[in-house]
């Protein structure tokens, strides 16, 4: 039984209680988690306060403060296969893509190290003589972050990174549902040499530590990811501290297929899309939409596909889609399907969870077409993909932007013309053409409507952790006149 603490303050540390941590793979206990509760948020948050205003933190250039993010990242390509098998054990995630996305996670701390000393203010060519005029970009102030269980150690660099290059200090809510790879990454923060304070790691539950750290008096700002759902509690509890807040949220993402697309391209790239991690992505192409004249071709090939996707052990390179990661989201894909097939929709392959031991769910296509489904508008977060077709673009477009989401899409098709009109109309932060899931530190990722606001990645992503100051400078010796004295 391994036993994992919290970071707070430069000090690794119990919580107030501890709870257990589940293996997906077998539903058995296998770690002990330090619960969070009120005082230990309280603690952490007051430290980072400290660290930002007080500490060495704030006296730091921004170029030394770049020298330790990329200390940090050294430190996270190093130890990048005992955090992949960290995340692996205590999420379900597969051991080859852990393995994969944690070694270029360090490329986001890489990169954001680099950015470091390149956020820069600005001269304003002021209206009024003798004025010098500035504006300073600072750091926003404590930042509280609260992650999913799902790549966790990938959607914790996409806010410390860019928020650490700002100046800012945070405090990081690790999912209760495996936090393991994040409270491990605590120990990386500080044998890179991060001041006390700067980056506290906790866990715990949503109304004794979700809800006091995103409503507590000195968070300036609030970086979420999660689902629309939980947002409305953090913005209600914003209310309290006023925070700014930047949501990423839920998708059901339309994955467009036209008859002229390389269909073994698409195929490949849907199979990605929506099999890949298990379907517990935010960008998970969860809607196929196809061209009526090839639909039968299309699906023929992505059920031969999904249905020799190997099963198994998270823990084995061999293994193509693990368990989902809690049994409340095993019984949430399957209750959903069942009631995608009893609205009508035909199940052309997959269907129920998997016998035995751990929470798995098997690749799952549903046939929608025709049928008011409830796959097509509410979100899996599992391997199930909802399909329908169309005869024009026109329609293909209308059927892609019903939905209150709007993170990512998915275009194939050889069509250049085309490509372009769709690029514009489709209402998503993200489209990708002839590819999928394509990702990068340089790319701002992000959504609009229920998918949240804000932008991750990119030098957007460290300016929201910056705010304005603006600095007037009067540079004539000559008196003020008095108000006063008429002239």
């Amino acid at each position: 039984m391994q036993r994992f603490q919290s970071y707070i303050d430069g000090e690794f540390v119990d919580g107030e209680a501890r709870f257990p941590s589940i293996d997906p793979a077998t539903g058995k206990v296998w770690a002990e988690m330090p619960e969070a509760r009120e005082s230990d948020v309280d603690r952490a948050v007051s430290a980072a306060e400290t660290a930002l205003y007080d500490g060495p933190w704030s006296k730091l250039t921004a170029t030394q403060r770049g020298k330790l993010l990329y200390k940090l990242a050294d430190l996270v390509a190093a130890n990048a296969q005992r955090l992949a098998e960290l995340e692996t054990r205590d999420t379900g995630k597969i051991i080859r893509e852990t393995s994969a996305q944690i070694a270029y996670v360090a490329d986001y701390y890489r990169y954001y190290a680099g950015l470091s000393d390149k956020i820069e203010g600005a001269y304003l060519p002021i209206d009024k003589q003798d004025m010098d005029v500035w504006l300073r970009r600072e750091p926003i102030g404590v930042v509280a972050m609260v992650v999913p269980w799902n790549s966790q150690l990938f959607l914790s660099a996409v806010k410390i990174g860019p928020a650490l290059a700002a100046g800012c200090t945070m405090v990081v809510k690790a999912s209760e549902d495996g936090p393991a790879p994040l409270l491990e990454f605590a120990r990386l923060v500080h044998e890179a040499g991060f001041p006390a304070g700067v980056v506290n790691i906790i866990t715990g539950f949503g109304p004794s530590c979700g809800s006091a750290l995103s409503r507590h008096p000195k968070v300036a700002h609030i970086a979420f990811t999660g689902g629309p759902e939980t947002a409305r509690h953090v913005v209600r509890n914003s209310a309290e501290n006023l925070a700014s807040t930047s949501l990423e949220l839920g998708g059901k993402s339309p994955f467009i297929v036209f008859a002229d697309a390389d269909l073994e391209s698409a195929a490949n790239a849907q199979v990605a899309g929506i099999f890949a991690a298990t379907g517990q992505s935010c960008v998970a192409g969860s809607r196929l939409i196809v061209e009526r004249n090839v639909k039968g071709k299309f699906l023929a090939m992505l059920k031969a596909k999904a249905e020799a996707i190997r099963i198994g052990i998270p823990s084995d390179m061999a293994t193509e889609v693990g368990p989902l990661a809690t049994k409340r989201q095993q019984d949430h894909v399957a209750a959903l399907v069942d009631r995608s097939v009893e609205s009508g929709a035909r199940l052309v392959t997959g269907g129920r969870g998997l016998e035995g031991g751990g929470f798995y769910s098997p690749p799952t296509i549903l046939d929608c077409d025709g049928v008011a489904s409830p796959s097509l508008a509410e979100e899996f977060f599992g391997p199930v993909l909802s399909v329908v077709s169309f005869e024009t673009e026109a329609e293909a477009l209308r059927l892609a932007n019903d939905t209150g989401y709007g993170l990512a899409s998915g275009v194939f098709t050889q069509n250049l013309t085309r490509a372009h009109r769709l690029m514009k109309g489709l209402r998503a932060g993200i489209v990708w053409v002839n590819t999928y899931r394509a990702v990068s530190p340089i790319a701002p990722f992000g959504g609009f409507g229920l998918s949240g606001h804000g932008r991750e990645g990119g030098l957007a992503a460290a300016l929201d952790y910056t705010r304005t100051k603006t600095i007037w400078l009067r540079t004539s010796d000559d008196p003020i006149p008095d108000p006063f004295v008429m002239r």
